[in-house]
């Protein structure tokens, strides 16, 4: 005699809004979006997304020249933060387009800092990874005392041996297939320094050369840039509007040793941020930034938390590396929440007079939030911040620009201000912009007098380029608040 018995399982848990967002978080659009003058050449795009009134995050796209993409913005808890993304000079949509004149990485240091003046910022979280650990790790380590906290994934110091690596002997043992195609443009001859060899047709006068090695240069990052290699990365690599921008500047940067003075620089400079809150996140099977220099800066700063995933490369979409990623922001989200100073602190308000991030705040608005409410008027169509004068304007039109000479007074690698940069990257000066904080009282004078006239119109609010910084500086110097904002309108510009 046999009985049949029929078990009704045990409902399964439902899971906790953390266990439901460590994948990505949903689609998000910004509520305002614009391009900021950084320069009489560049104006740059940047978007804002989230709460208006969240703790400011600041997402550093890769490359360089990689430009930010939509799911850029799914890493980060969208009720909570006000999550800001940037195009840097000459990528995504920023202007002019694959430009490398007065592109160097400390301009972008100094255009995040401007960026997060005239977005009312007095202290941000910053996530970055490959190139954007880069970045964010030299805006860090020049800017210690704006930055809360740091998210950093693939991690990347420009060292020459990194380089050299990927792009001329290593990763060629691993993607032996796809390195055929990459060194295919190169005759055989110039295949010792394949940089250099790329550099000079990537800034060269054929067309249709420079665009054939941009698609072979992109695409062999993007077929070893996943664990698995992925068909559809892969074909980004041959989209044109993406790999001139991407090889010209990344190539620019690398030929350039990343306009650094000292080859381990950032790794050196780390004393510096011991004290800020990181966490770093490193795919064990990266190829294009290989887990030694994550271990090595692992090694030399061992306050920060160190996670290896163990099934996962370089792409911040491998599923390990994203739910690391998205976990480590929301961990620091339920540390902000449980510091009641942190909103205060990120805007420059006295302690416990900023509102709340939660999205029905009860405080009266404070002239930062203020500020952005009247962004957000102008969210349904993209806000352009002054044109440049006319001579920049036909640098612009130009689209694809070459590097001229720096600035007057810009200190350089040699002691002196390089001429024109030629077409041979052998040749290339290897040369650092130094922040303008960092400058002489003559050479900040020299390098201001070499900016466009006093004055800019903005609506009938008459705004010198120079007013941020010079109010930022005494700000700094007195330790008071925040930067004022000028009143309402659509145009800004922050030449430094």
């Amino acid at each position: 005699k046999s009985s049949t018995s029929h078990h009704t399982p045990p409902p399964s848990p439902q899971p906790t809004m953390a266990e439901a967002f460590t994948s990505f978080y949903p689609e998000i659009e910004p509520f305002q979006h614009g391009m900021l003058q950084v320069s009489p050449v560049h104006a740059v795009y940047y978007e804002q997304c989230g709460n208006p009134n969240g703790y400011p995050i600041l997402f550093v796209h890769g490359g360089p020249g990689g430009g930010c993409q939509t799911n850029d913005r799914r890493f980060f808890d969208p009720s909570f933060f006000r999550i800001i993304l940037i195009d840097q000079r000459g990528a995504g949509r920023s202007k002019p387009f694959a430009s490398l004149e007065d592109n160097t990485t400390w301009h972008l240091v100094e255009d995040l800092e401007r960026l997060r003046i005239f977005l009312g910022i007095n202290k941000w979280a910053v996530f970055g990874g490959s190139w954007g650990s880069t970045l964010s790790l030299t805006y860090a380590e020049t800017h210690p005392d704006r930055v809360k906290a740091l998210i950093l994934r693939g991690i990347f110091t420009l060292r020459r041996k990194e380089l050299l690596f990927f792009y001329q002997s290593g990763a060629d043992f691993l993607f032996p297939d796809a390195w055929e195609s990459y060194v295919a443009p190169i005759p055989e001859n110039e295949r010792h320094d394949m940089m250099d060899a790329y550099y000079r047709r990537l800034t060269g006068p054929n067309e249709a050369e420079r665009l054939a090695c941009a698609k072979a240069w992109s695409t062999w990052e993007m077929a070893t840039c996943k664990l698995r290699v992925d068909p559809e990365v892969v074909a980004k690599g041959s989209n044109p509007n993406f790999a001139l921008a991407f090889a010209r500047v990344e190539c620019h940067y690398f030929v350039n040793r990343g306009f650094f003075e000292r080859d381990d620089q950032i790794i050196a400079d780390v004393d510096r941020i011991r004290h800020i809150p990181a966490v770093i996140v490193q795919g064990r099977y990266d190829v294009v930034c290989p887990m030694r220099t994550a271990w090595d800066l692992h090694r030399a700063w061992p306050e920060a938390n160190f996670h290896v995933i163990d099934a996962a490369g370089h792409s911040s979409s491998e599923p390990g590396v994203r739910g690391k990623l998205v976990e480590a922001t929301n961990n620091l989200r339920d540390q902000l929440v449980a510091d009641p100073d942190a909103i205060a602190e990120a805007y420059g308000a006295t302690a416990g007079s900023a509102v709340s991030a939660a999205p029905a705040a009860a405080a009266a608005p404070s002239r930062s939030q203020q500020h952005r409410q009247q962004q957000t008027r102008f969210a349904a169509q993209p806000q352009v911040h002054v044109l440049p004068s006319a001579a920049s304007s036909g640098r612009q039109a130009a689209g694809v620009a070459t590097q001229r000479s720096a600035p007057s007074g810009v200190r350089t690698l040699g002691g002196h201000t390089p001429a024109e940069t030629p077409q041979s990257a052998s040749a290339s000066p290897r040369r650092r912009q130094v922040p303008l904080s960092q400058m002489s009282p003559r050479e900040r004078a020299q390098y201001q007098a070499s900016l466009p006239p006093a004055g800019v119109m903005m609506d009938s609010y008459q705004y010198p380029q120079t007013h941020l910084f010079q109010k930022e500086e005494k700000r700094i110097q007195a330790q008071q608040t925040r930067v004022q904002q000028p009143p309402g309108g659509h145009e800004h510009n922050v030449f430094g």
